[in-house]
């Protein structure tokens, strides 16, 4: 982890990704304006530096982007310096990065740690079933049935109810 830590400190842009997005700042000096810059997002190449220098980034994405949701600002550092902010909307939503383009260090995607999201943040449908999940999870560890288990054992109970002349006392209910 130390060697991941120190390659991604040595790069010349920083870099920060949600499942959906990717965000990378890169440091220029103050006296450029947005016109002496070259930052040019394509759906599987970034390419960002200033005029007439060598690029800073410039190479293939790991994955693709949306080109019309990705952005780029030029912003004042309170020390007196700018920064390149772009800004990748990511096509696949649901995939981490190994890194912003693919010749640079990777890091281990599976160490990454998703923010917490919460349940007001997901759809109906979705939250329904998260909320079903956590409450039979909950039941399970208090020993006690889970929703689908009550749902079998009402229904169970109904069609014993509405024939009094059937025995149950062998049923086993699956």
């Amino acid at each position: 982890m130390a060697i991941e830590a120190e390659e991604q400190a040595a790069l010349p842009y920083k870099w920060d990704q949600t499942i959906a997005d990717l965000d990378i700042t890169i440091s220029v000096p103050g006296n450029l304006k947005g016109r002496d810059l070259v930052v040019d997002i394509k759906k599987q190449k970034l390419k960002a530096g200033v005029k007439g220098q060598d690029p800073i980034i410039d190479g293939d994405l790991p994955h693709a982007v949306s080109t019309e949701e990705s952005t780029w600002t030029l912003t004042s550092s309170p020390d007196g310096t700018k920064t390149i902010e772009i800004h990748l909307d990511k096509i696949n939503k649901m995939e981490w990065w190994p890194h912003v383009v693919t010749t640079a260090p990777r890091i281990d995607v599976t160490k990454i740690q998703p923010e917490n999201s919460k349940l007001s943040d997901l759809d109906g449908e979705t939250r329904g079933m998260v909320e079903k999940m956590m409450y039979d999870q909950r039941q399970k560890e208090m020993g006690l049935p889970t929703s689908d288990d009550q749902k079998k054992a009402d229904i169970l109970k109904k069609f014993q109810s509405q024939h009094p002349e059937m025995d149950f006392s062998n049923a086993k209910i699956q």
